[in-house]
């Protein structure tokens, strides 16, 4: 059996002229000459939008987005330059080109690209206006509401050669209007010292009033969850639910409740099966972080609810912690709180080189000596100075655990439910062969962030090296399932997986 071919997901855009045959039956040497400037203009709109332009085809052009808000911010941008081009044209010799615009999978071979994903957009493209733009149920729930656009839904479209009817989309192009400020609106709220984040009611896409409750209480729990999380500060379920299904700017959200990242996403069910979406996104640029869908069989809601609950908390978290990270290098060091430092130190640290080892340790060291009141700055110098030694990163010092100790425990003392303190005096007792102990505190530490994947990775590590391999292996799935791109935990479990029956494919997917 052949392999199968590399696809990748990508945004797709796809536009043709409107009644082409017509203009160019008419005067073709004028149609030829206007489809030609405007072909420039929307490979120059394509190029400005981070977009490729794939090939034309007549008076055809495909181009393809790595991200599904530049491709329709591109479409729209066409549009509307080709209108204000068309304003003076006699209806009958306006050369308006419709436009598709997908998501989804695709081959792309020899400077070019192919599959469902580019059918599906030239499908789109058929049912678009004359000037307008269609768009797959895909990039609506991507879009969101980051666009100030409105959209119609057109229902499921049944189109040539595609098995599956199409969900799709009419963009409005006319703008909505802001709303008018006025001498009573309540001032914006500041954001506070720690990063905040807002998980808005997650949309029922389904028209199934039964949904309702599942979509609301993916949402609650997403915000409980969250909460464990003890880096943020997490905007309670009675403000964001206030936003339910109303079409909210994020602007606006953050606005009201003074936050700098929100978390939305969309539920929706066909037959037995539920795709859930969800996306998070930088507030104060409009920046997408993440996005991922979920497809599951609609079995046990209350085993789906968690399930769904624990990915997308244990995706955002380093997504979040990241941005921080990127966030903070912007800055002075003198101009940096102890949270910022720490963030800073787990940026550099995350990257698994002697070198960035060295930088997050000497920041922490700055963090612990700046702010000694701060227990996350000690409980991470304690961790990141016994796994650095551990692994070689940094030279042996005969009282380096002694000083990873001392931090530790006094990183407890100042918060003792802080997981990472719990995790160093883990790896602290795992160093001194005492497994009990170690299960006891890499335990404490999952029981304080139920999606700690740092904490279910060494924990399986302990178990393997006394013998529990069975036991270990479930942690390590765990680790992987909710944390499959930190390379800390493939490094560990990578290196242990010919100790124990985990199969090689999955410590390294």
């Amino acid at each position: 059996m052949e392999d199968r071919l590399p696809r990748k997901l990508a945004a797709i855009l796809y536009a043709d002229v409107a009644g082409y045959s017509r203009l160019t039956g008419e005067d073709e040497d004028a149609t030829h000459r206007t489809l030609g400037e405007y072909l420039d203009l929307i490979a120059r709109t394509i190029e400005s939008h981070r977009g490729q332009v794939m090939h034309y085809a007549g008076d055809a052009v495909l181009a393809k987005f790595d991200a599904i808000v530049d491709a329709m911010s591109a479409a729209v941008a066409i549009q509307n330059e080709l209108k204000t081009r068309n304003e003076d044209v006699p209806d009958e010799r306006k050369v308006q080109f419709r436009t598709g615009v997908n998501s989804g999978d695709v081959i792309e071979d020899r400077g070019d690209i192919y599959g469902d994903g580019v059918n599906v957009a030239a499908r789109l493209e058929s049912l678009a206006d004359p000037g307008g733009i269609c768009i797959s149920e895909s990039v609506r729930t991507a879009v969101g509401r980051k666009l100030n656009l409105d959209y119609e839904d057109m229902g499921a479209q049944e189109v040539k050669n595609i098995e599956e009817p199409v969900r799709a989309y009419r963009v409005v192009m006319e703008e909505k209007k802001e709303p008018a400020t006025t001498a009573t609106d309540s001032p914006a709220l500041e954001l506070p010292d720690k990063p905040s984040i807002a998980v808005l009611p997650f949309a029922n896409m389904s028209g199934d009033p039964e949904q309702e409750y599942f979509a609301d209480g993916i949402s609650e729990d997403i915000t409980t969850a969250l909460s464990k999380l003890r880096w943020f500060l997490v905007i309670a379920r009675n403000s964001t639910f206030v936003y339910k299904g109303k079409a909210v700017d994020i602007k606006q959200v953050v606005r009201d409740l003074g936050v700098r990242y929100v978390l939305e996403g969309s539920v929706r069910k066909s037959g037995s099966r539920l795709r859930i979406t969800a996306q998070l996104i930088d507030a104060e640029n409009e920046a997408h972080l993440w996005a991922e869908k979920y497809d599951r069989d609609l079995t046990d809601i209350f085993e789906l609810q968690d399930e769904i609950t624990q990915s997308v908390t244990a995706a955002i978290e380093p997504k979040l912690v990241a941005a921080e990270g990127h966030r903070s290098e912007r800055r002075s060091a003198s101009d940096l709180d102890a949270w910022h430092l720490v963030m800073r130190a787990m940026t550099h640290y995350g990257r698994m080189t002697t070198k960035e080892s060295e930088s997050a340790i000497e920041i922490l060291r700055q963090a612990v000596e700046k702010f000694p009141d701060y227990g996350p700055a000690h409980s991470l110098l304690a961790f990141s100075l016994l796994v650095s030694d551990h692994v070689g990163w940094i030279p042996e010092s005969a009282d380096l655990t002694q000083k990873a100790s001392k931090l530790a425990h006094r990183a407890a003392e100042l918060d003792n439910e802080d997981p990472w303190a719990h995790l160093a005096l883990g790896y602290l007792a795992f160093m001194e062969r005492r497994t009990e102990r170690t299960v006891r505190e890499y335990m404490r530490a999952i029981e304080l962030n139920p999606n700690f994947a740092t904490a279910y990775g060494y924990l399986g590590w302990a178990l393997v090296f006394d013998g529990q391999s069975d036991k270990a292996l479930k942690y390590f799935q765990q680790a992987l399932r909710m944390s499959p791109m930190t390379r800390s935990l493939h490094f560990s479990i990578r290196a242990l997986a010919s100790l124990i029956t985990l199969p090689v494919d999955t410590a390294t997917q």
